[in-house]
């Protein structure tokens, strides 16, 4: 189910992973069947994220993330050091099924006025220009 990416497509996702933070992670009992729940948890609600595998081991990274990939139907993005990057692109039907998300309040239009609690002026005296005398 894992659908091939373009090169442009895997840069533009990049891109967008580059500020996420690894949601799950995966220690030395390796991939169990709850962390692989997790996973399947986390592509549900964001589609892309990063999981960061501890091990110094390369190549069992690298067979890791053929097996999460296989196992969630998700596409590799990305591989660098400890951190994969995968993406599942979610299902119409889960977006029909999330809440409507709560409006942002409306911005204050009104100027604030100077004595509602906003300081406007410092209360220390200016400090005297150069070269003048300073009163003693």
């Amino acid at each position: 189910m894992a659908t091939d990416l373009t090169p442009a497509q895997r840069q533009t996702l990049r891109g967008r992973a580059h500020t996420l933070d690894p949601v799950v992670l995966i220690g030395a009992a390796g991939l169990s069947p709850a962390v692989l729940a997790e996973i399947h948890r986390a592509l549900d609600s964001h589609e892309l994220i990063k999981i960061r595998v501890l091990g110094d081991d390369r190549q069992a990274r690298d067979r890791l993330l053929i097996e999460i990939c296989g196992a969630t139907g998700a596409s590799p993005v990305q591989h660098i050091g400890k951190v994969i990057v995968i993406f599942r692109e979610r299902p119409e039907e889960s977006l029909r099924e999330e809440p409507p998300r709560a409006a942002k309040p409306a911005k204050r239009t009104a100027p604030r006025r100077s004595g509602a609690g906003v300081r406007t002026r410092s209360r220390r005296p200016p400090k005297p220009r150069r070269g003048t005398l300073r009163p003693r």
